[in-house]
C-alpha cells in the first residue's frame, strides 16, 4: 500500500470515529455508567426486567412453580367479588374483592388515602370516591392500618407487609418464636414464601370464602383441577390453592413496558433528556438507589425508618389511631426497639400513578415526596432520632434537579399499559373489583 491510500484509509478511521463520538449522546453514556457502578453485577442490564410470559425468568416460591393456567386463574379470583362471603353484615356479600384495595388503574393500589373492601361503597373513576358506608361502624370496617402497598413486580419482594412479617425465609429466619404470638402469622410455619403466605392468611382476613361448593357454584372447578392436577381432590378447593393462583398472577405483574425499560434494552429515544438527567440523580447525588437497589428498585431484606408521619394523622383514615401498633412497622413484627418505625422499601414503578405516597399517605405528590427526601428532616416528631435511616439527609439538589428527578419517577418508570393485567370479566359475571350498587353504576354494570 502506497503512502498515499495509507494516508487516505487512516483520515477516514479518524473521520469515523470523530463521528462517532459525535452520535453518541453523552447523556445516555453517563447514565449507563452510573447503572454500571451501582450494579451489583457491574452491568446495567441488571436492571432489565424479565418478560411477563418467560416464566422461569420471574422470581418465584420453588413450591408454587407459574403456570399459565395459575396465572390465568388468579387473574380472575383476584378480581372476584363472589369470593366476598363473610362480610360483617349479610347485606354485604359479594361486594368486595381483592382488587378493591389494589386498583390497576393506580399502580395495583387503593384510589384514596385508604383501602376499602368490606363495609365500602362507591367507586368514581379509580377507586377516589369509594367511602364508609354509614351502615358501618368505623371498627367494622375491613381497612389497612398502613397504605396498602403497589402489587407491581411483587416478585421481589420477599418477606410482605410494610413489617415483612411474611413468610418464614429470607429476613424473617430465626423469628419463628414470634409466629405464634400472632395468629394471623401462624401461617408462617406453612414454608411459603412471603406473597403466597400473606395471600392464604389474607383471603380469611379480607373476609372471603373459599371450599369446594363456592369454587363450584362460580363456575371454577375445572380450572382448579386443570391447575392442580396432582393436589388431593380434598385438599384442592381452599385458601391455599387460591392463594397460590393469585400470587402466581400477582408474580406476573412486571412492568416491563416502562420507558426507563425500553432504554435499558436499547431504545435510547425511550427518555427524554430531562429523564436521563432524573436518571443519572437517582442512580447517583440523591443516592435513591442505596435503597432501592432490586431490579424492580426496591429492597427486599432492609427496613428504614424515614420519620414520616401515620395514616391516622391524615384525617381521611378509618380505624386506626396513635395507638395503632401497625404504626411501628418491622418493630410491630420484631418487638425490638431499634425496628420501631421502620418500613418496607417498596418498589418504585408506577407508584406516581398513585394518589398518596409513604405507609402514611404522608404526601400527596411526587414532588412533595422528592422535596420531602431533599430536605430531609424528618417530620414525625415520634421517630427516635438514632432510629432515622442514615440514608435520609440533605441532598442539596437544585429545583432543576428536584424537577428532572420527579420526571424520572412519573414518567421513565411508569408503564402506561399496566391495565393488560387486568381481566375483562370473572366467571361470577359479577361487576368488578366491587360489585356495590353504586360502584356499578360507577363501573358502568347497570
Amino acid at each position: 500500500m502506497n503512502r498515499t491510500l495509507l494516508f487516505a484509509c487512516l483520515c477516514a478511521l479518524l473521520l469515523q470515529s470523530c463521528s462517532s463520538d459525535q452520535l453518541a449522546d453523552p447523556l445516555d453514556q453517563k447514565l449507563r455508567k452510573v447503572l454500571n457502578q451501582t450494579s451489583p453485577t457491574g452491568d446495567y442490564n441488571y436492571y432489565i426486567l424479565p418478560e411477563s410470559t418467560s416464566l422461569s425468568s420471574i422470581p418465584q416460591d420453588p413450591r408454587n412453580e407459574l403456570t399459565p393456567g395459575k396465572i390465568a386463574l388468579g387473574k380472575m379470583l383476584f378480581f372476584e367479588t363472589g369470593l366476598a362471603l363473610d362480610p360483617t353484615y349479610e347485606f354485604s356479600e359479594g361486594f368486595y374483592s381483592c382488587a378493591s384495595c389494589h386498583v390497576p388503574a393506580v399502580g395495583f393500589m387503593p384510589g384514596r388515602v385508604q383501602g376499602i373492601a368490606d363495609g365500602g361503597i362507591g367507586f368514581g373513576d379509580n377507586g377516589e370516591m369509594r367511602d364508609r358506608t354509614i351502615l358501618y361502624e368505623e371498627d367494622e370496617l375491613d381497612v389497612q392500618g398502613a397504605r396498602p402497598l403497589s402489587l407491581i413486580n411483587v416478585a421481589y419482594t420477599t418477606n410482605t407487609s410494610w413489617s415483612g412479617s411474611f413468610g418464614g425465609g429470607d429476613a424473617n429466619e430465626g423469628t419463628e418464636a414470634l409466629w405464634d404470638l400472632d395468629e394471623a402469622l401462624e401461617v408462617n410455619h406453612l414454608g411459603f414464601s412471603g406473597l403466597e403466605t400473606q395471600n392464604i392468611e389474607g383471603l380469611h382476613l379480607h373476609r372471603m370464602i373459599v371450599n369446594p361448593e363456592v369454587v363450584d357454584s362460580l363456575g371454577y372447578k375445572e380450572i382448579y383441577d386443570e391447575c392442580f392436577p396432582f393436589t388431593e381432590e380434598n385438599e384442592r378447593y381452599n385458601e391455599i390453592t387460591t392463594s397460590l393462583a393469585i400470587s402466581a398472577y400477582l408474580r406476573s405483574l412486571i412492568s416491563n413496558e416502562a420507558p426507563f425499560q425500553s432504554w435499558l434494552k436499547g431504545d435510547e429515544d425511550a427518555l427524554s433528556d430531562a429523564e436521563k438527567r432524573g436518571g443519572q440523580l437517582f442512580f447517583g447525588k440523591a443516592g435513591c438507589f442505596r435503597c432501592h437497589s432490586s431490579p424492580a428498585l426496591n429492597n427486599a431484606d432492609n427496613f428504614y425508618a424515614l420519620g414520616v408521619n401515620n395514616l391516622y394523622e391524615t384525617g381521611e383514615a378509618f380505624n386506626t389511631g396513635p395507638d395503632d401498633q401497625r404504626n411501628f412497622g418491622r418493630g410491630f413484627f420484631t418487638k425490638k426497639e431499634d425496628d420501631m418505625h421502620k418500613f418496607k422499601v417498596p418498589q418504585l414503578y408506577n407508584v406516581a400513578e398513585g394518589t398518596h405516597f409513604f405507609h402514611g399517605s404522608s404526601k400527596t405528590t411526587m414532588h412533595d415526596v422528592v422535596r420531602y427526601f431533599n430536605l430531609g428532616i424528618p417530620e414525625n416528631s415520634l421517630v427516635p432520632a438514632e432510629n432515622i435511616a442514615s440514608q435520609f439527609h440533605p441532598l442539596n439538589m437544585t429545583e432543576g434537579e428536584v424537577d428532572d428527578l420527579v420526571l424520572f419517577l412519573e414518567k421513565s418508570l411508569v408503564d402506561e399499559n399496566i391495565e393488560r393485567y387486568a381481566p375483562t370479566s370473572v366467571l361470577s359475571g359479577n361487576c368488578f373489583p366491587n360489585n356495590d350498587p353504586a360502584s356499578r353504576v360507577a363501573l358502568g354494570c347497570e
